[in-house]
């Protein structure tokens, strides 16, 4: 899980995921209410904490939140900070590669990522995991501050027929300078409320599936993936971008205007 590496995930990519989504040794634990936790835990060389969120869905089986994680045409309809994403194609039916772009609380700054995805499904548990990488026809927009993605990972456990537990965990660098408040923001604030917006899409989720191509599933289905491109890994080569360094620090909390409005249409 090397950023700015290419390469098929190995059953012990997934092992490590599953240790750091069960082990909390040497994690803070932040914040917890009924049935979610989160955690957060330095990083060396890092300016920047891993996350770690984690939630029971008392009401929801594994496989569709596992769909919703993966489902992009549903995506925008419950996460708000969704602007674009763009799938570039695929190494092989578990590993693509893909563009998107994530919205952020006005007055900050966008920023845009290339990542590679992976993702594994053995039943009673289920992950997709991503980092950066990059791609030729794919550098950074204008208007955006390019990320890194160290680590990003859901672990989709079965609980029985009918629940779930769900973790996400998650180390990156936004790039730029960012006001120390708004990390605190993110771990007690964003966290919780995003796992909440999680639940909330995955009970609307099939009902909507079956409206909208509900035997389109290529996660599932790897037959479904045999039109997209597959990537060329000469077109993924490290790239470093010049960036001008966005200093962002001195803005305040007062200053954040926040968008709470769902669309579950």
């Amino acid at each position: 899980m090397e950023v700015n590496v290419v390469r098929v995930f190995e059953d012990k990519d997934f092992l490590r995921v599953k240790e750091l989504c069960n082990n909390h040794a040497d994690w803070d634990l932040v914040y917890e209410k009924k049935q979610n936790q989160v955690w957060t835990k330095g990083i060396a060389d890092s300016d920047f904490l891993m996350i770690k969120a984690r939630s029971v869905f008392p009401d929801v089986p594994a496989d569709v939140a596992y769909d919703v994680l993966h489902d992009p045409a549903y995506r925008p309809k419950w996460d708000k900070f969704m602007i674009s994403s763009k799938d570039i194609g695929i190494i092989n039916p578990n590993n693509d590669i893909c563009y998107y772009a994530l919205g952020a609380y006005p007055p900050i700054r966008s920023r845009d990522f290339v990542m590679q995805r992976s993702w594994l499904d053995i039943g009673d548990e289920k992950y997709i995991c991503g980092h950066s990488v990059c791609h030729d026809d794919f550098p950074p927009l204008k208007g955006y501050i390019r990320g890194t993605v160290y680590l990003t990972a859901y672990f989709v456990q079965a609980l029985s027929d009918k629940s779930c537990q769900v973790t996400y965990v998650t180390h990156s660098d936004p790039k730029g300078k960012l006001p120390v408040w708004l990390i605190n923001r993110v771990t007690k604030v964003v966290a919780p409320k995003a796992l909440k917006k999680l639940h909330k899409a995955c009970l609307n989720y099939p009902s909507w599936k079956n409206k909208h191509d509900a035997q389109w599933k290529p996660w599932i289905h790897p037959h479904q993936l045999q039109n997209m491109p597959r990537i060329n890994l000469s077109q993924c080569q490290y790239r470093n971008y010049e960036q001008v360094i966005v200093d962002e620090s001195n803005i305040k909390s007062s200053e954040i205007k926040e968008k709470d409005s769902d669309n579950e249409d």
